[in-house]
């Protein structure tokens, strides 16, 4: 697994993801409309590095520069220190290992590069798959908005997670020696 700037080649597994049945569930924006077009508009503003636009936009390939799905740090506060982090995974790339990979590199940009001192993210409840692979991996909980988001004529709540950038050294020091 690598992260490298989002490609055109990218766009037919990026619909896949979106116009997935099973993963639309699982977002707060309704995807299954989004056409070729937007996805490659979407692909040619991404940014790998933080620009005006405050988010970037990594492609995650396997070995083979194959698309497996996008991880990204949106809504970069440069004041505040902190971003959002948000990952999406193609069906055949779930399990593999490579969401893991892709979200210690995305942190290692995040707190080592950018120099923010916290990454968060919300999910929505049922969302548990998710729930489990951030906890799994160390986000921290920090509680839930009830009946935040109005989806599909009814209303969710949102867990909220975190890693402070202590935290995250505290767990790397090791690999930084």
């Amino acid at each position: 697994m690598r992260l490298r700037k989002l490609e055109e080649k990218d766009t037919a597994g990026m619909l896949e993801w979106m116009h997935d049945e099973e993963t639309q569930k699982t977002f707060r924006r309704n995807m299954l409309g989004k056409t070729q077009e937007e996805v490659l508009e979407f692909i040619n503003n991404a940014e790998i590095y933080p620009t005006e636009k405050e988010s970037i936009h990594y492609a995650i390939v396997d070995s083979s520069d194959e698309y497996e799905g996008t991880v990204s740090l949106k809504n970069i506060d440069r004041e505040n220190k902190n971003a959002e982090y948000a990952i999406s995974m193609r069906k055949k790339a779930r399990g593999t290992g490579s969401a893991y990979e892709a979200t210690e590199e995305i942190l290692k940009i995040a707190f080592e590069e950018i120099r923010l001192e916290r990454v968060y993210l919300n999910v929505l409840e049922e969302n548990k798959r998710a729930i489990c692979f951030y906890e799994k991996n160390g986000w921290i909980y920090e509680g839930k908005f009830k009946k935040h988001l109005y989806l599909e004529g009814d209303y969710h709540d949102l867990r909220w997670y975190a890693i402070l950038k202590e935290e995250y050294l505290q767990t790397h020091k090791g690999e930084e020696e």
